[in-house]
């Protein structure tokens, strides 16, 4: 295929394996995030890929041809990572020109590419400019600016907005997103903040313990998370128990909260599963009798508990409640007035906000049964 290729590849520090069996494909022009908590194995996949650590097994390959062996410099794939790693003795032309100047470009090469890239990251002349007297958003651009100079094949980008507080990390979150696409820009994002991920990537890969979790589009991936693990580090908090049951031709999850609906033909009677409440699909409604099928037959779920917390999101409402002695988050816009702490709030949950998926324990079981 055209682009990169990461087969089965492993890496491990001692008895640590920081990556283990990681394998996915990238084509040209598409962004990629690798997502996942620290220790996940992010940042030693992207330095494998760099060339900056050499791989136990597997291959990774651009355009079916394998790199190992290959040094970082010849690999045609630009660096950045969180600490901008500017040279702190060179103005802002001499380190956006660095890898220029490596490629063994002219000097008017090197001043143009320089501008060229100034200007794509709205820096303008700044070329005199001591490195040292920049704002951390104007040394993001800078390295920025380095990394996309040679025109690199593949962009990796580990944690580049980590070290920038929220208001200015937005900003440059958008600005990044827009050159990404301006350029076509191939590109793998290593971050830990999923809302990073959804905003700049075609695709996410999240990560835990060296292993791939769930892989495939944002929207995907936060509708359906393959498990409790993706859905709780997406910030799916509502997670809960359940037992399948079909009747009547209607399968429902037999969970704490009763019978909540099941989507997924697939699932067996009696299979242990993990169901997800969507904080953001709870709507508020007139306490009262409701059928099974939820509001004007749509399905869904009908729920009420006391509120025991509830808090001011800037644009959304939390609301913390307890039901069935289960404590439950829910988000509702910041115009609309909610119960107050100790009393009951009557809600009803879309259907797209359940989602229904295989419980990893009862797996285990299955499997310790069968062994």
């Amino acid at each position: 295929m055209s682009g990169l290729a990461v087969v089965s590849i492993s890496k491990a520090f001692g008895e640590h394996a920081a990556v283990d069996g990681v394998a996915f494909d990238l084509a040209e022009r598409e962004v990629l995030a690798l997502l996942g908590p620290s220790g996940g194995g992010k940042s030693t996949l992207l330095n494998l890929i760099a060339g900056l650590e050499a791989p136990d097994a597997g291959d990774i390959r651009w355009d079916g041809q394998s790199l190992l062996g290959l040094p970082t410099h010849r690999r045609g794939f630009g660096l950045m990572f969180q600490d901008y790693a500017l040279f702190p003795h060179k103005n802002v032309a001499a380190n956006v020109g660095f890898g220029l100047r490596m490629q063994g470009k002219s000097r008017a090469e090197v001043e143009a590419g320089v501008a060229r890239s100034l200007d794509l990251v709205g820096l303008a002349g700044f070329e005199r400019r001591d490195v040292n007297t920049l704002s951390g958003g104007e040394q993001q651009r800078v390295a920025l600016a380095r990394a996309l100079a040679p025109r690199p094949r593949l962009l990796m980008l580990d944690e580049p907005l980590g070290a920038l507080d929220r208001a200015l990390r937005e900003r440059l979150l958008d600005e990044l997103g827009a050159i990404l696409r301006r350029l076509h820009q191939t590109a793998i994002y290593v971050t830990h903040d999923q809302e990073e991920a959804f905003a700049l990537a075609d695709r996410i890969i999240i990560l835990r313990d060296g292993r791939v979790a769930q892989a495939g589009r944002p929207a995907e991936v936060y509708a359906a998370p393959a498990n409790r693990f993706v859905a709780e580090f997406l910030g799916l908090k509502n997670v809960l128990p359940g037992v399948v049951q079909h009747e009547a031709g209607r399968a429902t999850a037999l969970t704490a909260l009763g019978q909540v609906p099941v989507s997924n033909a697939s699932l067996a009677a009696g299979a242990a599963v993990e169901v997800v409440l969507r904080p953001d699909g709870a709507r508020l409604v007139d306490p009262g009798p409701m059928g099974a099928s939820g509001p004007n037959g749509t399905g869904g779920l009908k729920l009420e508990g006391r509120i025991v917390d509830k808090s001011f999101r800037g644009n959304r409402n939390l609301a913390v409640l307890e039901a069935a002695d289960v404590r439950l988050s829910f988000s509702f816009p910041a115009g609309q007035a909610l119960p107050e702490v100790g009393e009951v709030l009557h809600l009803y949950l879309v259907p797209a906000a359940i989602h229904v998926m295989p419980s990893a324990d009862g797996a285990a079981r299955r499997e310790a049964a069968r062994g």
